[in-house]
């Protein structure tokens, strides 16, 4: 018989008590975490009971009490099965993995494995590390670059404030890398000591799926009732004459030295932030893209503003032009060709490195996940159903591996809800509406919500509201840069449907924008906000005047 006790060891929400509950248990003698949860209400009728142990209330939220029949028949098919050495496998240590394994054992119960390649700064068949792409080769280093090419920028603009530098200024390319890797193994570390804490084991090496239930690594099989594929994703590099000779994102974050001539290949947000970093560490920048614009995913006029600040910083856009071949000198530099849609020619020599940035796929190659069955798309996705499930039982995904959103907090959204869907027995799914992306670039790109045009196509009838801005930091200095705000609004019902920004630090403004369209902010609310003064982000509180209007999605004037 299993006493209220029982269940509240069982169902403790402290992490530290709840993996001593696991690690203790006799088989048989307490109930897996998720069946406890699963009939707590139905056994007890009894509402959700409080944790001794903190200060958190409820030990689990009355929603993950109230059950449908689905939730709780997919509580019961990933309850502890003592014939399988997991309840879940994670294959692959980036944010996504790591999260729903660090949750699934430490707020569930569940016994998790992970595996992850061994540590390198360069992802290869054969090394990869804990903190996945956005740790170790992304998010993290990018933006370790950005701060330091920034610097130039402030040494320029402080005289306007009255400093006076004298002498060369002098960078030392070698210190910052270093510092960087230094810090950049460090986060990885941390990573580990999560899943210990959280009671989860690691196994280092290239894993496998020999079968719906099991997991190879290092010539030994683990089986799971469960298994994730949180593999994110690779770049992927055009095949052109002279590709060898060339370099993807993972390199240029963890280049020997520092750039005097670079050539990047792509219009996306790792070309642009990219080009920025290494125009502000004084390189000359020459990027070439297949459009007529850069960062095709982003509102075409804000799209268009950053060119032009591009432009003005000094980095060569050559529109409309794709890489057809690249050679390597004698003396080491490289000379690149290029053409576009009318046979015109472009070559570039005395080239440094050259960076693809032309696009990334899904890292399932080699999984083994073909021979089980699943289903991919036509870009080596899996494909999987609103809760991360795919065509094959056992099987789960989450993350870039996934073409969803390819963006780090998605995948810790996704990894989070599909713990709690699978264990914890909530009716929950990731929710992609209103997802914030922003580009480092300099000035950064940032955005939330629909751009205009589509807006006009899902809406009809949209007012737009625009406004370009100087930063009041810049007016005792030489930089001319502009920043750009755009909201778009749903007329009939007033609802921010979008908010595009240019301009330095943007993304701290946007972030707690996004927040508020999350909570379904109107344009009349967001006018009857106060703003804080002088600030930039104000500037998105005193927009008035409507710039374009749409009806029944023709543009109209007034």
């Amino acid at each position: 018989m299993h006493t209220a006790s029982t269940f509240h060891s069982v169902a403790c929400s402290c992490a530290r008590f709840a993996r001593n509950v696991r690690l203790s248990q006799v088989a048989g003698a307490v109930r897996p975490l998720t069946s406890v949860r699963a009939s707590y209400g139905a056994v007890t009728g009894l509402s959700a009971p409080r944790c001794p142990h903190t200060k958190k209330g409820l030990l689990f939220p009355v929603s993950a009490v109230q059950l449908s029949g689905a939730a709780s028949r997919a509580m019961a098919s990933a309850a502890k099965d003592e014939k399988y050495d997991f309840d879940l496998f994670t294959i692959g240590g980036g944010t996504g993995g790591v999260r729903a394994a660090r949750f699934a054992a430490s707020d569930y119960g569940a016994r998790v494995a992970l595996c992850e390649l061994p540590f390198s700064l360069i992802q290869t068949e054969t090394e990869g590390g804990l903190g996945g792409t956005c740790i170790l080769r992304g998010c993290v280093p990018k933006k370790f670059l950005v701060y330091g090419g920034e610097y130039a920028n402030d040494f320029k603009e402080c005289e306007g404030y009255g400093w006076h530098i004298e002498g060369e200024i002098t960078h030392d390319w070698r210190k910052l890398a270093d510092r960087k890797a230094k810090q950049l193994r460090k986060l990885s570390d941390s990573y580990k000591g999560q899943l210990d804490k959280a009671g989860v084991h690691y196994i280092e090496g290239r894993a496998t799926v020999k079968d719906e239930h099991t997991v190879h690594i290092n010539g030994k099989d683990y089986t799971a009732k469960n298994i994730l594929i949180a593999t994110g994703g690779r770049a992927v590099v055009p095949p052109i004459e002279g590709k060898e000779h060339t370099i993807i994102s993972d390199q240029i974050l963890d280049l020997p030295k520092k750039p005097s001539k670079l050539v990047i290949v792509g219009g996306g947000y790792i070309a642009a932030e990219q080009a920025c970093i290494y125009r502000n560490f004084g390189a000359d920048v020459h990027m070439f893209f297949r459009g007529k614009h850069m960062l095709a995913g982003f509102d075409p006029e804000a799209a268009k503003h950053a060119e032009g600040q591009f432009k003005h910083k000094g980095i060569n856009l050559n529109p409309d032009f794709s890489p057809v071949k690249v050679v390597k000198e004698s003396d080491g530099k490289l000379t690149m060709t290029a053409k576009n849609n009318d046979d015109k020619e472009v070559t570039v020599d005395g080239i440094d490195y050259i960076l693809m940035a032309t696009g990334r796929k899904p890292a399932t190659q080699g999984l083994g996940l073909d021979k089980i069955g699943v289903e991919l798309d036509e870009k080596g996705g899996v494909k999987v159903d609103d809760f991360s499930h795919s065509n094959v039982a056992s099987i789960w995904a989450i993350g870039d591996v996934t073409n969803r959103i390819p963006l780090t907090p998605v995948a810790r959204m996704e990894g989070t809800y599909f713990a709690q869907h699978l264990f914890g027995g909530l009716d929950i799914k990731p929710d992609y509406a209103n997802v914030a992306s922003v580009v480092f670039s300099s000035p950064q790109v940032a955005q939330v919500g629909v751009n205009e045009d589509k807006a006009v196509e899902q809406y009809g009838d949209v007012d737009v509201f625009t406004s370009t801005f100087s930063a009041l930091k810049d007016s005792l200095t030489d930089n001319e840069g502009k920043g750009f705000i755009k909201i778009v609004v749903d007329a009939k019902s007033d609802r921010v449907l979008g908010i595009h920004l240019v301009g330095p630090e943007v993304s701290e403004i946007l972030q707690g924008f996004a927040a508020a369209m999350k909570a379904g902010i109107t344009k009349t609310q967001l006018n009857e906000t106060v703003g804080i003064h002088p600030t930039s982000a104000e500037e998105l509180t005193t927009l008035r005047s409507v710039t374009r209007k749409y009806r029944n999605k023709e543009q109209v004037k007034d």
